[in-house]
Formats: C-alpha cells, sequence, structure tokens
C-alpha cells in the first residue's frame, strides 16, 4: 500500500463539502432550514510531533460520547466503532487489521486499554 498524504486544504474542503451535502439531504427530507450542528466544525493537525497523538486521537473519538454523557460506557454508544475493535460486534466499516498495524495496536488489549486510556488530545482549530 502507498503512503499518501493528502493537503490539508484538500482535506478541510472534502469534508465541508460532506457537511454541507449531508446538511441539505437532511433539510430537504424534513422540510426544514438551517444548521444541523450548533458549533463550527474543528479539524486537529495529528502529526504535531507527539508520538502517540494519532493514537491518542482514535482513543478519544471513542470516549466523545461517555464524555459527552451520552452513556455511561464506551460499549454503549451504537453509533461508535468502539465496539468493533473491542469484538463485541462483527461490523463491516472498520478494516481492523490496518488499524492495528498503523497505530501498532495490541487488539487483545484494546478493550481494557481504551477503558484506561487518560490522554487529553489538544483541540487546537486549524482551519
Amino acid at each position: 500500500m502507498a503512503n499518501r498524504i493528502i493537503p490539508i486544504q484538500r482535506l478541510s474542503e472534502s469534508f465541508r463539502l460532506l457537511l454541507s451535502s449531508y446538511t441539505k439531504a437532511i433539510n430537504n427530507r424534513y422540510q426544514r432550514k438551517g444548521n444541523l450542528f450548533q458549533q463550527k466544525t474543528k479539524s486537529k493537525n495529528l502529526n504535531e510531533g507527539k508520538n502517540n497523538y494519532v493514537e491518542q486521537a482514535f482513543h478519544y473519538i471513542h470516549q466523545n460520547p461517555v464524555k459527552a454523557l451520552l452513556c455511561n460506557e464506551l460499549h454503549e454508544w451504537d453509533f461508535s466503532s468502539y465496539r468493533d475493535y473491542a469484538g463485541l460486534r462483527n461490523g463491516k466499516m472498520c478494516n481492523i487489521e490496518l488499524t492495528e498495524k498503523l497505530l501498532n495496536l495490541d487488539m487483545e488489549k484494546f478493550e481494557e486499554y481504551s477503558k484506561s486510556f487518560c490522554g487529553d488530545v489538544n483541540e487546537k482549530e486549524i482551519m
């Protein structure tokens, strides 16, 4: 697999278009107008010299529903890939083997590590 670097401007524009298209589709479907999201979307640079920044972001994303008080435990949130990575669901959207390789994760200890993970991801807006 060849390494590909996507310029941040192109990636940011792609996400902007994705969110805009999604908003338009929902607004059309439910005959409504306006924003769907309260805050502007922030993008984070995952290459700021921290050794485990990508891994921190990976676990941070899985912890968001608990931190937002949407559920009590990581495995309770249906809309997360956490259960796929923890082996609690056999989803088809996650490439667990690739994630394990890229992040150098021990998937046998994923659930245990995720629950004890305390890393604080620095939310710096780069757009």
